[in-house]
């Protein structure tokens, strides 16, 4: 007798933008290691170009990067490895992946949780940290090097929107190292072929630049969940203009300690979905 259940994978995917979500913000930490002011940077260096039209994260770079050949180069690929091996993660992270892995067998031992980076600032940071080995994949902008070894210009640029083939790609299962996720996202996969369905994956980001994911993942009733860090919670609502399909189901501090509010709900988010796969798994007989 066939069934006429859902399909569901045993994995669950966790998906984490990077600044500000994991760590402080990236561009801020490496002008301020540079000693530069970074809120003086961003008003007098950055926010002109994004006045005259330019896109908020070319912007960044393009600024970056003139700072750096105005300092004789000195962002080099040595120094964003150093800078990556030296930023330190918010409270409770480098933990926070056993606990959710640990949780999840508890409940299901053939469930696997895997996480996932997705980030508009530099990945080539996020690769160094000491975070980098939980992470399945990590995507994100990257930067061509000049004969000298400083920055010299971007070889590859995430935006806002380009987040999302991302989600597509871990969904389906394509391999990261074999195309750029913009080529083979929209390829018809049979529901019960995903790698991990979109129901099954947990979203969390900071900003604007999540927003994206937001939507995306309340559309395929995946769980979004907001951070916020410098901020208060109606600050950060009305600062990002969220409408109702961007909600979040929970917003919470960037602070990743064991009983902390973030925690506790990055741990339901997780145990929610166990739920779901162990109550498919006796729908099937598995």
């Amino acid at each position: 007798m066939t069934l006429a259940t859902k399909s569901l994978s045993n994995r669950i995917a966790v998906v984490f933008d990077f600044d500000d979500t994991l760590v402080p913000d990236t561009v801020d930490s490496l002008l301020n290691s540079c000693g530069i002011d970074a809120l003086q940077f961003r008003a007098q260096r950055i926010q002109p170009l994004i006045d005259s039209g330019w896109d908020k994260i070319l912007a960044r770079f393009y600024a970056l990067i003139e700072e750096s050949q105005r300092q004789d180069n000195k962002i080099t690929q040595e120094y964003i490895t150093k800078f990556g091996q030296q930023l330190v993660p918010f409270d409770g992270v480098p933990e926070m992946f056993d606990h959710l892995q640990q949780r999840a067998r508890e409940l299901n031992p053939k469930v696997e949780v895997e996480f996932y980076l997705i980030t508009c600032g530099m990945v080539e940071i996020a690769r160094h940290n000491c975070i980098a080995p939980n992470f399945k994949a990590m995507w994100g902008c990257e930067f061509h090097y000049g004969k000298d070894g400083g920055i010299e210009f971007l070889k590859k640029i995430v935006t806002h929107t380009e987040k999302t083939p991302y989600l597509f790609q871990l969904a389906k299962g394509i391999e990261h190292h074999k195309d750029d996720a913009q080529t083979f996202v929209y390829r018809d996969v049979p529901q019960e072929e995903l790698h991990v369905p979109l129901t099954q994956v947990i979203y969390v980001g900071d900003g604007a630049s999540d927003i994206p994911c937001f939507s995306l993942l309340n559309q395929e009733q995946g769980v979004a969940i907001g951070v916020y860090k410098d901020r208060t919670p109606q600050d950060w609502g009305r600062e990002l203009s969220i409408t109702q399909s961007q909600r979040v189901v929970n917003l919470a501090p960037a602070d990743y300690s064991e009983n902390s509010e973030l925690m506790q709900s990055l741990t339901l988010a997780v145990e929610s979905i166990c739920k779901q796969i162990s109550l498919h798994q006796l729908s099937v007989g598995e």
